[in-house]
């Protein structure tokens, strides 16, 4: 029997019709979700939306997939370790994004309407409704294995999706924890149990670490401030990013002897700054904490336990110590940059500022200068900048850039004329501020006599 024709608008894959699919169909879902259980299952990106074909090549979107799966299972004896290996085969071959919506409108089903009796949002703000146990839920009546099943979905929102997903995560827990608290007083202590034993709490006679998955959390006390000490905090936190299943953004909170902080004015004195300033004064480190910054580096992921106006790209604290530290390091900053959220990220300018005070105006740092300016909404420049670029050699290094400023750009930007002139201007911005408007009248204006030719060279 051949599968029915798929009309124009979703001629790429087929539709599960409830409660009226062809039944041929629902052969060949059955199929691709047992392929996808056994790993033959293929996805596919060459269109859109991206779908999941079976051995046979039939094509189905992977939410509808997950939604028959589910949608089989029973809410009596619910079996939580099976579906989760399939929520898990499917996520690894479609991705997050692709099940997330499902997932959570099942919990929502499932859990949250069947379990509690739900409010009304009192504001605009509120982004889940007041939710409390219907007064007549006997305890026979909920099922473990379902509530186990929501604190899966639950801390795979933390683990696997963008940092705004943990205010899921936080309302499915709350929901848990009004049934069986003890569920997320084991996850609070243990974590989701997928992380080794070894990543999850180590203790040496250097430090004792624990990294909680569920609540994107490592902690780490230091006993010493010695070389080796710190070796061992940069070891672990790197095998703890290594690890597939630990969240992207998280929380790092460190406590040790030794209350050292970057020398940048207006960083959060929190225990990450501490750490990876310590940890900084000693060079053979320089390259673990490379590594460590290379692994925690991701756009629009944060450190969760900074104040929002002190908000940081993971990697944040271990960019600034090492740009500090030189030349050498000015690679990895303008990655960084590169990086960072031009709309919610502003320490940079913190650090850039207490880097050129440094280092002056110089090829390498205004290469670094570039990428900053382009990493925020107008880069406001410290007030020494006036004076530190005012010399000959300065003033040189700045030109050598606007002559060949293109290689600056990365190459899409290159593409892009007007975009060339919008980041120069933006750098001109970034060294004297307003006064860098209109072709900078009023810095040529109060140059220096001998220095007037190579400004107004700069504003030509």
């Amino acid at each position: 029997m051949s599968l029915p024709k798929r009309d124009g608008v979703n001629d790429r894959y087929y539709l599960i019709h409830k409660p009226d699919t062809d039944p041929e169909v629902l052969k060949h879902a059955d199929q691709c979700i047992q392929d996808v259980l056994d790993g033959t299952a293929k996805e596919s990106h060459s269109g859109s939306p991206m779908v999941v074909r079976n051995q046979s090549g039939t094509p189905f979107l992977p939410s509808q997939l997950l939604d028959r799966y589910l949608s089989k299972l029973p809410l009596k004896g619910f079996p939580c370790e099976e579906a989760v290996v399939f929520c898990d085969a499917l996520r690894r071959l479609a991705g997050w994004n692709e099940i997330r919506y499902k997932l959570e409108k099942y919990i929502e089903k499932q859990v949250q309407e069947r379990y509690f009796l739900v409010g009304e949002r009192e504001d605009g703000f509120t982004v889940f409704p007041p939710c409390t146990v219907w007064p007549e839920l006997r305890p026979e009546d909920v099922d473990e294995g379902l509530l186990h099943f929501a604190c899966y979905v639950a801390v795979c929102h933390t683990v696997y999706g963008q940092s705004f997903e943990a205010l899921t995560t936080g309302h499915i827990l709350s929901l848990v924890s009004q049934l069986r608290p003890d569920m997320v007083k084991e996850l609070k202590t243990s974590g989701s149990g997928k992380l080794p034993p070894n990543i999850q709490k180590r203790k040496t006679k250097h430090l004792t670490a624990s990294a909680n998955d569920a609540f994107a959390a490592i902690r780490i006390t230091a006993k010493d401030s010695t070389d080796e000490c710190y070796a061992e905090i940069l070891d672990y936190l790197c095998a703890v990013l290594e690890q597939e299943d630990f969240p992207r953004s998280y929380s790092v909170e460190f406590r040790g002897p030794e209350k050292n902080y970057l020398p940048i004015p207006g960083l959060p004195k929190k225990g990450v700054n501490q750490l990876f300033a310590c940890a900084v004064q000693y060079p053979r480190l320089h390259g673990d904490i490379e590594r460590y910054a290379r692994l925690a580096m991701r756009e629009y992921e944060w450190y969760n336990n900074l104040p929002d106006e002190s908000c940081a790209m993971p990697g944040t604290f271990a960019v600034f110590a090492l740009g500090l530290e030189g030349e050498q390091w000015a690679p990895l900053v303008a990655e960084y940059l590169d990086l960072c959220d031009d709309e919610h990220s502003s320490l940079q300018e913190k650090f850039l500022h207490a880097f050129i005070r440094k280092f002056g105006f110089q090829l390498w740092t205004l290469g670094v200068l570039v990428r900053g300016a382009l990493s925020m909404q107008w880069l406001e420049p410290a007030k020494e900048f006036r004076s530190l670029i005012a010399n000959e050699e300065s003033l040189d290094a700045l030109l050598t850039v606007k002559h060949r400023f293109s290689a600056y750009l990365l190459p899409d930007e290159r593409k892009d004329t007007k975009f060339q002139a919008i980041a120069w201007q933006s750098l001109l911005w970034a060294i004297w501020g307003k006064d860098s408007q209109n072709g900078g009248s009023k810095v040529i204006k109060t140059a220096p006599k001998e220095l007037k030719e190579k400004y107004q060279q700069v504003f030509a």
